[in-house]
């Protein structure tokens, strides 16, 4: 495979785009940039005072970690200094969050909704964490009242990625050409083409969800899950259960290596726990350009209507088969023909 860095891929992707300005261009570098600085911090953690909550709950009800505010602060910095971004919504602010500009420059078109820190709470005990990011036009319409657009939905997207700070850290993004993944470098400082038009599985092996919020799941839910461990010989061999705890290090796998991933609404969150802005549509415009698929039990993620900045709801994505099996379920055709064959 030919070496490639992130800037010069996006540079190569941009020739191919009639009307191409740069912008987008110059907004992922900044993006990718302030990862690079995270990820320092991410590594240096249990060397440096950074680990651990500051006391205070953010707009979502949890305790924000040091880490959290952190990266927070990093890339608005780093989006702050570009020209390209108008405004951010951030999981963890209230409110967007309008970029100021100190130069005569027009102002950027773009808004970037942001979890600077997804899965923080793992980072004591060195679990993967990442960041996941959403770019969207900044319309006049969008950002006079940033949700009053009744169209407005995932499918907007212009760009999407998340970056895994792991055993080697990755960013992977689309901008609707297909997901392509970048491994960091650190001898070079650079993010490298590692995984050119990643393509999901139609099918795969395993499941990943919080087992521990069994008795809280939908029924069509829990039927599932015996589908998956086989407890009524329904298929020739159980699926194998593979949950981490971080979101963005669960669908990473399954992105590469096929599977499902579910957090689907429980009794304690009836619409769901995940953000759809800052977690669910990025991750669903990837599993889509991948080739998989990604619903809240009824429809596609990416046609949900945004109607708040920190709107929640159920996410099912992976290989398209195995979400299409779990979709079968929410219809209770399969669930009722196993609990007649049971009970």
């Amino acid at each position: 495979m030919e070496f490639k860095t992130l800037h010069q891929f996006i540079r190569a992707q941009q020739v191919d785009v009639a009307g191409a300005t740069g912008e987008l261009s110059h907004l992922l570098s900044d993006i990718a940039l302030a990862a690079k600085v995270v990820n320092r911090a991410v590594n240096r953690a249990g060397l440096t005072d950074i680990t651990g909550d500051i006391g205070v709950q953010n707009v979502q009800g949890e305790t924000q970690q040091k880490l959290d505010v952190l990266a927070h602060n990093l890339f608005i910095t780093a989006l702050r200094r570009g020209n390209e971004c108008q405004y951010v919504a951030s999981e963890e602010e209230l409110e967007t969050i309008e970029l100021e500009k100190e130069t005569t420059l027009k102002r950027g078109k773009y808004i970037v909704c942001i979890d600077p820190l997804d899965g923080s709470s793992n980072i004591d005990i060195n679990v993967s964490v990442g960041t996941i990011f959403s770019i969207l036009h900044a319309s006049g319409s969008f950002m006079d009242s940033p949700l009053e657009e009744e169209s407005l939905t995932g499918r907007k997207q212009i760009a999407a990625g998340y970056i895994l700070y792991g055993s080697s850290t990755m960013l992977v993004y689309t901008t609707g050409n297909g997901v392509h993944g970048f491994t960091l470098d650190p001898s070079l400082g650079e993010f490298c083409l590692s995984h050119p038009f990643i393509q999901l599985p139609h099918s795969g092996t395993s499941y990943s969800i919080n087992e521990g919020n069994l008795y809280e799941f939908p029924e069509s839910i829990r039927f599932y899950l015996d589908f998956c461990q086989n407890k009524h010989n329904q298929i020739a061999k159980s699926y194998t259960a593979r949950y981490i705890g971080s979101m963005i290090a669960d669908v990473h796998r399954i992105l590469l290596k096929g599977g499902v991933f579910l957090y689907p609404s429980t009794l304690s969150y009836p619409e769901g726990k995940l953000r759809l802005l800052y977690e669910c549509n990025p991750m669903a415009f990837i599993i889509e350009q991948a080739g998989g698929l990604a619903v809240d039990g009824k429809q596609a993620i990416l046609d949900l209507p945004i109607q708040t900045l920190h709107q929640r709801c159920s996410f099912i994505a992976g290989s398209k088969d195995m979400v299409n099996q779990v979709l079968e379920f929410y219809t209770n055709e399969n669930a009722k023909q196993i609990e007649k064959a049971v009970y």
